[in-house]
């Protein structure tokens, strides 16, 4: 063969591998991924989600691309950053909180959208119903708005002389009309007096917890939220300088320092996630899959956190606790 005639075979034979690679890069299906908060406050969700992924034939950067893009607590950002997935024409949309998963259903009508929420998926208006979902839209519901309740009872048993209760609620989230009605209710029933107290910023928590004197509040019950999530040990640290008695549903809060933390299981609800993307990407319809709703609760006491308040954790809660930091 002529040296001419092997340069040019040399050339179209690098050229159609390349072509070929673009062409295999192009054919990849694209997950969506939009999340309320900062990845890094996703860590261990995004490697569930991964895990249920991988669990129904996806690994990423072998037979699935993943797009993220992360609002950092600012809910304004999330309707660009769903309408650039949407253009994007990704195959699913994975929405890691309620905020979140709104801003994709406001985004597209067609593109399948998998959401993790921490409130009623149905009363929110996300599906139909939680058997049958129906339209473009189903996933998973750690239903926490549930749990606020028990969160407060729980502390009303840490607590048990506190009169008046701070309710550290983030204005942005779109469950807090739930959650305050559901707390309000729980109030009354324990005897307690709920009073709002609100943060959507790093300055707003500053605000509140300086003003916690003139409130008169014997300790804040914080629910789940994307942006306090991600506050947590910020929260944890203004607690402990305040001498505020405080339970989350976080359990980095209480792993910070803060004195309780009750939570529902969400790995498990962000592992099914992934395996509805996977089962998607295979053929099947959001609206013949049902929510799931994770049931594991953990309970979790710091009990150096407790002395330094002067809290006397009763045996009976020690008993019923899954973890104690001693």
């Amino acid at each position: 063969m002529r040296r001419r005639d092997f340069i040019a075979l040399f050339g179209s034979t690098i050229i159609g591998r390349s072509a070929l690679a673009d062409a295999q890069e192009a054919a990849k299906p694209v997950i969506g991924l939009l999340g309320g908060s900062a990845a890094e406050t996703f860590t261990a969700r995004i490697k569930a989600f991964h895990e249920g992924l991988s669990a129904g034939g996806y690994v990423e950067d072998q037979n699935v691309s993943i797009d993220a893009r992360w609002a950092n607590g600012s809910y304004d950002k999330l309707p660009s950053l769903a309408a650039d997935l949407v253009k994007r024409q990704v195959a699913v949309i994975a929405a890691f909180t309620t905020p979140a998963a709104k801003a994709a259903q406001a985004a597209t009508s067609k593109i399948p959208i998998l959401f993790t929420t921490i409130g009623d998926p149905v009363q929110i208006g996300l599906v139909g119903s939680l058997s049958h979902p129906g339209g473009n839209v189903t996933g998973a519901s750690m239903m926490d708005v549930e749990v606020g309740p028990k969160l407060l009872d729980l502390f009303h048993q840490l607590v048990p002389k506190a009169g008046t209760v701070g309710l550290l609620l983030n204005p942005a989230n779109p469950n807090v009309a739930i959650i305050t009605k559901s707390m309000q209710t729980a109030a009354d029933t324990l005897g307690l007096k709920i009073r709002t107290m609100n943060a959507e910023t790093e300055h707003d928590l500053a605000v509140v917890f300086s003003s916690l004197p003139d409130s008169r509040v014997d300790g804040l019950v914080i629910p789940r939220d994307a942006f306090l999530e991600s506050e947590s040990v910020q929260v944890a640290a203004l607690a402990a300088k305040n001498s505020c008695p405080a339970i989350s549903q976080d359990r980095a809060f209480a792993a910070a320092g803060g004195l309780a933390s009750y939570m529902l299981d969400s790995l498990a609800a962000y592992h099914e996630v992934g395996v509805y993307a996977a089962r998607i990407l295979k053929g099947e319809r959001p609206a013949d899959l049902p929510v799931v709703r994770p049931t594991k609760f953990d309970f979790v006491i710091n009990l150096q956190a407790a002395k330094k308040l002067g809290v006397t954790v009763l045996p009976s809660l020690l008993a019923i606790a899954d973890e104690v930091i001693e």
